[in-house]
């Protein structure tokens, strides 16, 4: 990971901060993710956001999976906590409270390409998208070989839970709901559900790390 990492939310709204990420994608920790996603959006004829440099690319420890692709991707070109979104910004704030660091997340979408019409609002994602995305899954997990833990955020990124458990039998594996504005404001129970996920993640992390670092 290379770069400053923002201490607030939105802070690529600032076209400064979104031309100084862009400098950054070149960097060789995101390099096989990014053709991962080039070759996505090749055969889906559809954008696919690349992963954020200053996460850890295939260095991550703990992948999060969001639902689709959002329409601040369109402007910002990245999967991020760092959008100028309500759910970018409430994502970045349940991470930093749960002090997982930077450098060890991956953020990803169960459906990677942009679904929605130009112009148009997100949508959720229909049953035939969710099937068409499924084998790309897959050549991600071969991309994180140190990977300890998965996140999945929301239903839809939820029904992936059976692929991992094929793929990477073992991997612990945590739902949690969509850190959406729409879904964190809807009772209280939902952000604290979203904290504890987000805790247990973390407790994973530190648990693995210190097993690496006794091994």
């Amino acid at each position: 990971m290379t770069g400053l990492a923002p201490d607030q939310p939105k802070s690529l709204r600032d076209p400064a901060a979104l031309a100084a990420r862009r400098a950054l994608v070149d960097a060789p920790h995101i390099a096989p993710i990014r053709a991962l996603a080039r070759r996505i959006a090749d055969e889906r004829r559809a954008p696919v956001p690349d992963p954020d440099p200053l996460d850890g690319g295939v260095n991550a420890r703990m992948l999060l999976l969001l639902e689709t692709p959002g329409p601040a991707v369109v402007r910002t070109g990245f999967v991020t906590r760092d959008s100028a979104t309500g759910t970018a910004a409430n994502l970045f704030r349940f991470l930093a409270e749960a002090g997982i660091p930077r450098a060890d997340t991956l953020i990803w979408n169960v459906v990677p390409w942009v679904i929605h019409a130009p112009g148009a609002l997100n949508r959720a994602p229909r049953r035939a998208e969710l099937r068409a995305a499924e084998p790309y899954l897959g050549p991600l997990l071969d991309l994180l070989p140190g990977l300890a833990v998965a996140v999945l955020a929301g239903r839809f990124a939820g029904e992936a839970r059976p692929a991992f458990e094929a793929l990477r039998p073992g991997l612990p594996v945590v739902g949690v709901p969509h850190p959406s504005p729409t879904y964190v404001c809807t009772a209280p129970a939902v952000p604290e559900r979203i904290r504890a996920g987000m805790a247990e993640a973390a407790v994973i992390l530190r648990t693995s790390r210190a097993g690496i670092a006794a091994s």
